[in-house]
């Protein structure tokens, strides 16, 4: 994670609990637990956060952009098509989610995140296989935040 030019980085766990809610932690490259949280469409809980994290705006920009990248569902109002992909429009009052299919491959590349027919965040997705991302990266076009996620992969 970079938030406003101060790298952060560790290993992300997301692990799904009953009811429909995650549990997002996130720990230094020395294991150290940074943040602990469990989080749902309707309710979140911080389990447990750094000094040096503990910061309003901070838990507020985590709590949001997981809850947006962990959505289940998108209700589809609207379908567009460019020559690289197929566009559906997911919209909930103020909040417009763009969805751009691969026409190849058919796998989700990318969300784009509108408030009030701006861009806020930008969801770009990197996978092999339907199920599963093997990088993540979401940019933020107000701040100077972005979080990027790869897969940790075995080597042999």
């Amino acid at each position: 994670m970079d938030i406003y030019s101060n790298p952060i980085s560790g290993i992300l766990i997301i692990k799904k609990t009953e009811g429909g809610a995650h549990r997002v932690a996130l720990a230094s490259d020395f294991g150290n637990k940074l943040i602990d949280f469990t989080i749902s469409d309707t309710d979140f809980k911080v389990n447990y956060v750094v000094p040096d994290l503990d910061r309003k705006i901070v838990i507020n920009f985590l709590k949001n952009d997981f809850r947006r990248l962990l959505k289940k569902q998108y209700p589809v109002s609207q379908a567009f098509e460019n020559p690289q992909s197929r566009i559906y429009l997911s919209q909930s009052g103020r909040e417009k989610y763009y969805l751009f299919f691969d026409k190849e491959t058919e796998m989700l590349r990318q969300i784009i995140y509108t408030e009030k027919d701006r861009e806020k965040i930008d969801f770009s997705f990197g996978a092999k296989k339907h199920i599963f991302a093997d990088s993540i990266q979401l940019q933020h076009r107000d701040y100077k935040i972005s979080i990027r996620l790869f897969q940790i992969t075995e080597t042999e």
